[in-house]
């Protein structure tokens, strides 16, 4: 599993025009979903990004995470962060988990971290998307389970 991270002041996600999931001051959480991903891989995925020191306390340090803060979390699925660019010009998405599994895992995925972080909303796994964010910082984090767990789980 990867995620890119980013701190926002907002960040909303339209489908066809209407917004599906939004924040104000929180994360936007670019997910991308690797065959094998299970429920090791999202508890310590969950605990970085819900407890990752990356807002500013009042001393201006980054000391305090999305849950201090009481911000919210937008999930949007994204396939192509598994992509590999080493051949030619036009990316082989491939090494992701295939799309019946990226989307039970994701959806697995957003329903535990709900259940630890209410304010989460979601895009919507396979549609076309317009993600829109403010980023505060800019601050932008990569998370990879490979490397979080110590290799492939």
């Amino acid at each position: 599993m990867r995620v890119i991270l980013q701190r926002v002041k907002y960040s909303s996600v339209r489908i066809q025009g209407e917004v599906a999931g939004k924040t104000e001051r929180g994360l936007l959480a670019l997910v991308g979903m690797n065959s094998g991903d299970n429920r090791a891989v999202f508890d310590k995925m969950i605990d970085k990004i819900t407890n990752l020191r990356i807002f500013e306390d009042g001393r201006g340090k980054m000391n305090l995470s999305v849950r201090d803060i009481e911000g919210g979390i937008l999930l949007v699925p994204n396939f192509t962060l598994y992509s590999n660019c080493r051949h030619g010009r036009r990316p082989d998405f491939a090494a992701g988990a295939r799309p019946e599994e990226a989307k039970r895992t994701f959806e697995e995925f957003t329903e535990l971290l709900k259940a630890s972080f209410p304010n989460t909303e979601t895009g919507v796994f396979g549609a076309d998307m317009q993600v829109e964010l403010l980023n505060d910082g800019p601050v932008t984090i990569i998370l990879d389970s490979d490397e979080l767990m110590g290799g492939k789980v």
